[in-house]
């Protein structure tokens, strides 16, 4: 009996293992992109799916997440069959979610590019007063970094160029314009470049 169930829990194990290795691979990485305050408040909430449908629903995951993250030094949880990544700063908390055999890089890349691009908008002074200041800048980078659940983009300074392209009433700081001015003059020179080297 005890060979039985031995054998039984073993097959039971490869049939959950062979899933998940044989899952479709999706472009529909992101499940959801949250900031809290440290109160657990949300700041910004974005889900792309229908996980938690309601807004009920979403409080409520938004709650426990915030209770079983905000006192520990981990990035990474996996929550009510979830993978999710996080990070704090001051007085705010940044979450990305994905399913739960989703790549904890690829949501640590959005977190991350997510954080430093906020960073240099905010001129590194990421907390909850400067934010809810600049919350047109955050839609509009959230936008390219995520859209729709897929991954569009995970370096920070080409978020920060469109950004500043797409918003024209977004305030942005003197290091921020200085970035994109570089990166314009960047693109110019390498177009005459490309020229250059066509005709020759």
């Amino acid at each position: 009996n005890d060979t039985m169930i031995l054998i039984c829990l073993a097959s039971c194990s490869l049939n959950k293992i062979q899933h998940s290795l044989h899952q479709e691979p999706t472009l529909y990485t992101v499940k959801a992109v949250l900031i809290l305050d440290n109160d657990g408040e949300r700041l910004y909430a974005k889900y792309y799916d229908e996980t938690y449908p309601t807004v009920k629903e979403q409080k409520a995951f938004e709650k426990n997440i915030f209770n079983k993250t905000h006192r520990t030094d981990s990035e990474i949880a996996l929550l009510e069959g979830l993978t999710v990544v996080y990070k704090s700063n001051i007085d705010l908390y940044f979450y990305v979610i994905g399913s739960s055999h989703e790549n904890e890089l690829m949501l640590m890349s959005v977190l991350n590019c997510l954080f430093d691009s906020l960073s240099q908008m905010l001129r590194k002074n990421v907390e909850r007063r400067a934010l809810l200041e600049n919350m047109e800048g955050l839609f509009l980078a959230v936008d390219e970094i995520v859209d729709g659940g897929v991954i569009l983009e995970s370096d920070p300074q080409q978020v920060v160029y469109r950004v500043a392209l797409r918003g024209d009433d977004v305030p942005l700081t003197e290091q921020t314009v200085s970035q994109v001015i570089a990166l314009l003059i960047y693109e110019k020179i390498s177009y005459h470049l490309v020229n250059l080297t066509l005709t020759c």
